[in-house]
């Protein structure tokens, strides 16, 4: 059955991720499935699962669906995601900050999707990922790049930082919803024209034209909503992806869209 349970935590609670996931729900499985290649749906099958940072629950369901059990982490949405939860069987949630959490337990596979560049201390994080990973079990990290988000990190960040941090959520989810449908006439007409793809997110807005409506403003009100970003160098990728810990043959670390990294390895045996 579904169980919670809540552990001491050490970077402080955020309420702009519980509002974000009371506000919205995610109905897409083929991002969640683009962001763990090259591993599939099928990887989980009959696995123990652990999921740091498991937001409003919607990775949880797709990866229940196959593994033998998920244990679920997050520090501030865990109640939310249980209830969107409640008819499976084989999850449990954990209430912990990433950070510090001790499970005494290892994991088959260790995932953490679009979460580690939002904590205090994402070497800490990665640190407590692989230590839950057994042996010979599977990491799967997805996060925003460095590369490629200098107009986010150096345009919107600010504006975030200086204007948006006090506003109510209420008033973050119109404005996210304005700047959406600011961004659909460029989309579909410039943002499809080969001519131009030397243009900034020229990829990412092609998964944007495959996303409901909502989908989208749930994107922009993300990135508009995060307490903090701290975004993962290519340098950083291969600092924490090292041969030292990880099969070498094993390790990917590959560019989605130009704005992410999906990180990937088995932990060595030794």
């Amino acid at each position: 059955s579904l169980r919670l349970f809540i552990m001491t935590s050490e970077q402080q609670k955020s309420t702009e991720w519980s509002d974000q996931w009371k506000m919205f729900q995610d109905d897409h499985h083929f991002l969640f499935l683009d962001w763990i290649k090259p591993f599939t749906l099928e990887s989980f099958e009959g696995k123990r699962v652990l999921e740091c940072g498991c937001g409003g629950g919607h990775h949880t369901q797709i990866m229940a669906s196959k593994a033998k059990h998920v244990t679920a982490v997050d520090l501030n949405t865990v109640q939310i995601a249980k209830e969107r939860c409640a008819d499976f069987t084989n999850i449990s949630f954990v209430e912990a900050d990433l950070s510090a959490m001790n499970l005494k337990d290892q994991f088959d596979i260790v995932v953490c999707i679009g979460v580690i560049h939002h904590t205090d201390d994402p070497d800490q994080v990665f640190n407590r990922l692989y230590e839950h990973l057994v042996p010979g079990g599977k990491l799967i990290i997805w996060t925003y790049s460095a590369e490629g988000n200098s107009l986010v990190q150096y345009a919107v960040e600010p504006i975030r930082k200086i204007f948006l941090l006090k506003i109510s959520r209420q008033t973050l989810l119109w404005i996210s919803r304005f700047v959406t449908m600011l961004l659909y006439p460029f989309v579909y007409t410039v943002y499809t024209v080969p001519f131009f793809k030397w243009l900034p997110y020229w990829k990412y807005f092609g998964n944007f034209r495959k996303l409901t409506f909502e989908r989208n403003v749930l994107n922009v009100f993300d990135k508009l909503n995060a307490p903090q970003t701290k975004f993962t160098t290519l340098s950083k990728c291969k600092q924490w992806m090292s041969e030292e810990k990880f099969v070498p043959k094993s390790i990917t670390i590959n560019s989605y869209v130009d704005v992410s990294w999906t990180l990937t390895g088995t932990k060595k045996e030794n």
